[in-house]
């Protein structure tokens, strides 16, 4: 359960993005409630990654809006938008001569512009190093992390940012079984709103209360899991079996199957003759 902060509403408002005529993001409307966690799912290149950049005024959509509290994104200077949402990117910058410390400490750089640090950021990245795990980490160099380290330390920047919605794309890429339920379990249990592109339909299932299903740049439904997960919905997007239900400790759990073998296994027991193995000596 979250907490009494709410967070802020998020909202696209017939977003619209085009590549060389080509619409990537295709009239796209939905609404993130305050204080939700709201995985945007859907099959690859449908739009997730794109959506989320546009919602964080990364991109400037082609018609439509991406509005924070009902105030459009683009008319917002960039630092004001980084006091308001934090954006965790699928990949990061690699060759960075920082420690891991200085990263998240990043997270703090709009909350004022020169200075040494104060107590309060302290503080902060102090919190959000210990939330994801990487605390031991903070004097390590980040060209010596694991991909899945780096990612576990890029959330603990957006953490330290301390923002009233956080976006992440993909962001149990790189991560271990272990470290990705931590993940999701923080991410549903912190006071901000949470939008998620996500993959793990089971995982969306388990620890989203709001879900947006993209196919195609286009919303093809959004709501609470129980409506968005469906089978006849996953049928027609994914092309999956699903069954869908609910587990002994009373979440939704999603189970998917291919609808017909797409191909067939060669027979390993089948022998060949030595004839057809070896070209005959000339």
């Amino acid at each position: 359960m979250k907490g009494t902060d709410p967070g802020i509403e998020c909202r696209a408002h017939r977003l619209e993005w085009t590549v060389s005529g080509r619409a990537v993001v295709d009239g796209v409307t939905f609404t993130v409630p305050p204080g939700s966690f709201t995985g945007l799912i859907g099959p690859n290149g449908s739009g997730k990654s794109t959506v989320l950049r546009l919602l964080a005024g990364v991109l400037r959509p082609s018609t439509g809006q991406a509005l924070l509290d009902g105030t459009d994104v683009a008319t917002l200077k960039r630092r004001c938008v980084a006091r308001r949402l934090a954006l965790v990117a699928q990949e990061t910058a690699s060759e960075v001569e920082m420690t891991v410390a200085q990263v998240v400490m990043l997270g703090r750089s709009p909350h004022h512009r020169r200075g040494a640090a104060t107590d309060s950021d302290v503080r902060a990245v102090e919190q959000a190093m210990a939330t994801m795990g990487v605390a031991a980490l903070a004097e390590r160099s980040w060209t010596t992390l694991s991909g899945g380290e780096r990612q576990r330390a890029s959330i603990a920047r957006a953490l330290a940012q301390e923002t009233p919605a956080l976006l992440l794309d993909e962001p149990t890429n790189h991560l271990d079984i272990s470290h990705r339920l931590d993940l999701l379990e923080v991410l549903s249990h912190i006071d901000t709103t949470v939008v998620a592109a996500l993959h793990e339909l089971d995982l969306a299932a388990r620890y989203c209360d709001h879900l947006v299903l993209l196919d195609a740049g286009r919303v093809v439904a959004s709501g609470p899991p129980e409506a968005v997960l469906t089978p006849a919905l996953l049928e027609q997007v994914y092309r999956v079996r699903a069954t869908v239900g609910v587990g002994p400790d009373d979440r939704m759990n999603v189970h998917t199957a291919p609808l017909q073998r797409r191909w067939t296994p060669p027979d390993i027991h089948r022998r060949i003759p030595a004839s057809k193995c070896f070209d005959e000596p000339s």
